[in-house]
C-alpha cells in the first residue's frame, strides 16, 4: 500500500492535543480489534523503524471508536500477537 492510500485518523492524545495518525492495519486479537497507527508525518514506505501507536478498536453503530489500551498485559498479548504475526 503507498503511503498516501492510509486513512487519516484524527485523536486526542494524553496533552489534550489534536493529533493525526495513518491507520496501517487493524489485527483481531481474542476477539478483540486493535489499530496499528503511525504518526501521519511518517512515510511507511520507507525501510526505517517508525513509531507505532496501538489502540483497542470499538464498534459503536455505524462509527469507529479508537481506545487508549491501559493494560500493560492487554498491551504486551497485542504486541506479542503482531510480532507473531509479521513474523519476527
Amino acid at each position: 500500500m503507498k503511503d498516501n492510500e492510509f486513512e487519516i485518523i484524527k485523536t486526542i492524545d494524553e496533552n489534550g492535543q489534536e493529533i493525526d495518525l495513518k491507520l496501517i492495519d487493524i489485527i483481531n486479537v481474542n476477539d478483540v480489534d486493535y489499530a496499528l497507527l503511525v504518526p501521519a508525518e511518517t512515510n511507511v514506505d520507507d525501510d526505517e523503524e517508525c513509531e507505532i501507536v496501538l489502540m483497542r478498536l470499538k464498534q459503536d453503530n455505524s462509527e469507529y471508536i479508537f481506545e487508549v489500551i491501559d493494560s500493560d498485559d492487554e498491551f504486551d498479548l497485542v504486541s506479542q500477537a503482531i510480532m507473531e504475526d509479521s513474523g519476527y
